[in-house]
């Protein structure tokens, strides 16, 4: 049956009607009502939910003429790594910054307000210092925290490329600021060769029509050369883009004998001589490279410099030296340059570090004398810490430059350091190093950082504290002719532990401290900081009572196995059960330093763990024949030099108090 046919027949007995509204085309008619309220529906939802007329792209092509290929020797690599490396032998990976055009017009009054320094820790260790002028998180780019190179050439090269990217966007003039110490004259020379084949580079490419000079008109590229030592210099009174001009003021930069860097003061002086051509018309950009293979003598400047280069928008770029790992001196090789001078090889120390704000390494000596050996100076990884900050926060890349930084497989021994060069013996895969990159932070907030971890705290506490004469080469033979004369060196060998424990063990005493914290470290570098200072204070703690314990012993009488013998030697031995506490530090000692060998290979860390664990942390006595007497008369029958002979062995005469 129809479904309308009960419809109709309700509505025919209701009305009594024989007509009913859905007879003949009702039904059809409803099927038309309902598909028009569809339709209805539909075209209403579509004008509530279609998107907004979308804008108009006009595309505008522009013709440019064809790019003449660039030379190999500045062509790199422009894909972003990770904000800051470490010094790095890649030369195209290096982090780059995307900075923001900041606006430079507003006026930069030069600002003689007094900058605390650095670091100023007063007890109690690590106090607050008055505020740095701008904090971190006002810093708008980073840079890099440092690109190795073995020479001087190739970071120019790269500065070249740096070069080309800020003529693409602008104008730019570029100011270089020379380092006039004498340790400087001969990467000032290696610089000068190159700076002539950069320059004579970039003009090749501007007659080839590159597309950095092709966009703008008249002198795209304006340099300007300074010089600076204990004062700042400007080598060209204005800035040129004649090539001999910059040439000669370079050839003219003469050596300043005082041994001072006033670095920072030179690069204020520079943004504030140069800001009005910055500004122009035409507007310009900036770019400051500095020259220098110190860490600098007035790094109490670098927040308020750091200021005006951000003000300024002026990336700082650095061709300068590795920091020595977790120290403040290196020693740079000299021989003197006037002949009528002793030629014979001088160490002079000189200024390159640290990496960190304030040194982060304990540091001690090994039981056999290797602090004066290749364990002493190690290449940290990083420039110093105050310029490559500067370089870091403004965009720019510090260039850590030393002849010897190919040689990352073995020690680099002292005859293969080149005179004017650092003695770092030992250097580190770069791409190792990059995890390890120190806290570049302003005084203030490092502080805040150090203390709100007691290990953190603790180890820079101990680094501080640990500049000791540690048992170098202690005395481990005991001749025997009598016994009065062999308790007589046995009494001085033990005056010279016992004045040494109680200084480990407040080393020791200041790291425990800091275990509590131990897990809360969350980065590489602080982790194998702490377990390697731990491990090796704790090792000389149980070397230092152990060797006094043992010749404790000894004076209270010792007999030869063999009467022949006449000689007590000390060797290292495994064995340090003397106590169950000494035994049981040991064994933590041996813990820590074999987890910085397993958690941070190729390290500065693992280096120094390893050499620590070469010897053992015991001692035993041992007996041997020397023949004592027959030395002794030997010694004693020796005929004194003659004088001619004397005279014929004596060296011109040494310049004393030498500073480069």
């Amino acid at each position: 049956m129809n479904p309308f046919d009960h419809l109709r027949r309700w509505w025919q007995t209701w009305t009594g009607e024989e007509e009913t509204p859905l007879d003949g085309d009702t039904p059809a008619w409803i099927a038309s009502l309902l598909v028009h309220l569809v339709l209805l529906v539909v075209l209403g939802l579509w004008v509530m939910y279609r998107p907004a007329n979308p804008p108009t792209l006009t595309l505008a092509t522009t013709t440019t003429e064809e790019r003449q290929p660039v030379p190999e020797e500045v062509r790199f690599s422009d894909r972003r790594l990770p904000t800051a490396g470490a010094n790095s032998l890649a030369g195209s990976n290096v982090a780059m910054a995307s900075a923001p055009v900041l606006d430079v017009t507003s006026e930069l009054a030069p600002q003689e307000t007094d900058v605390p320094n650095l670091v100023t820790f007063d007890d109690p260790l690590l106090a607050d210092v008055s505020k740095a002028p701008l904090s971190s998180q006002e810093v708008l780019v980073r840079g890099a925290a440092g690109e190795g190179a073995t020479g001087a050439s190739g970071a120019v090269d790269r500065i070249t490329y740096e070069i080309l990217q800020s003529l693409e966007t602008r104008k730019t003039l570029v100011v270089w600021l020379f380092d006039q110490s004498g340790s400087m004259q001969p990467q000032r020379e290696e610089i000068m060769a190159r700076f002539t084949r950069i320059y004579e580079e970039l003009g090749m490419l501007e007659s080839a029509g590159s597309q950095a000079f092709a966009r703008h008109q008249g002198q795209p590229l304006l340099t300007a050369i300074m010089a600076f030592g204990e004062h700042v210099s400007f080598c060209t009174s204005e800035p040129t883009a004649d090539l001999a001009t910059l040439q000669a003021a370079i050839a003219g930069i003469q050596n300043d004998p005082s041994g001072k860097e006033m670095v920072f003061t030179a690069v204020e002086q520079a943004l504030l001589k140069y800001r009005k051509v910055q500004q122009g018309p035409p507007r310009r950009n900036l770019m400051i490279i500095i020259v220098s293979d110190e860490a600098g003598d007035d790094q109490q400047r670098l927040d308020h410099v750091l200021a005006l280069c951000k003000r300024q928008a002026a990336p700082v770029y650095c061709i300068g030296v590795p920091a020595p790992f977790g120290r403040e001196n290196v020693e740079i090789k000299f021989v003197d340059p006037d002949p009528q001078y002793d030629q014979s090889v001088q160490w002079i120390p000189v200024r390159q570090g640290p990496e960190s704000i304030v040194p982060e390494a304990v540091q001690l000596g090994f039981i056999d004398g290797s602090r004066d050996d290749e364990y002493q100076y190690l290449d940290s990884g990083f420039g110093p810490f105050a310029l490559t900050r500067l370089c870091v926060e403004t965009g720019g890349i510090y260039f850590a430059v030393h002849p010897n930084r190919q040689t990352t497989s073995r020690p680099v021994s002292r005859n293969e350091v080149g005179v004017m060069s650092a003695r770092l013996h030992h250097f580190f895969d770069a791409a190792v190093m990059r995890n390890y990159q120190p806290n570049y932070l302003p005084a203030e907030e490092y502080n805040a950082y150090v203390h709100a971890n007691k290990a953190r705290l603790a180890l820079v506490q101990a680094a501080r504290s640990s500049m000791l004469e540690p048992m170098q080469t202690p005395r481990l033979e005991f001749p025997k002719v009598d016994e009065g004369e062999f308790k007589s060196s046995l009494d001085q060998a033990q005056q010279a532990a016992a004045r040494l424990e109680p200084r480990v063990k407040a080393l020791y005493d200041i790291l425990r401290q800091g275990e509590v914290d131990r897990p809360k470290l969350d980065t590489p570098r602080w982790q194998a900081g702490y377990d390697l200072a731990m491990g090796r204070v704790m090792a000389m703690l149980v070397r230092t009572r152990s060797y006094n314990v043992m010749l404790a012993k000894a004076k209270q009488g010792m007999r030869f196995e063999n009467p022949q013998n006449d000689t007590w030697v000390l060797e290292p031995a495994d064995d340090v059960s003397i106590t169950s506490e000494l035994d049981k530090i040991a064994k933590q000692a041996r813990m820590y330093l074999e987890r910085v060998i397993r958690d941070h290979p190729g390290t500065p860390w693992a280096l120094l763990a390893q050499r620590e664990l070469q010897f053992p942390l015991g001692w035993k006595w041992t007996e041997r024949f020397t023949d004592v007497q027959r030395r002794r008369m030997m010694e004693g029958n020796a005929a004194p030099m003659p004088a001619d002979e004397l005279n014929r062995m004596q060296r011109p005469p040494r310049r004393e108090g030498i500073k480069l």
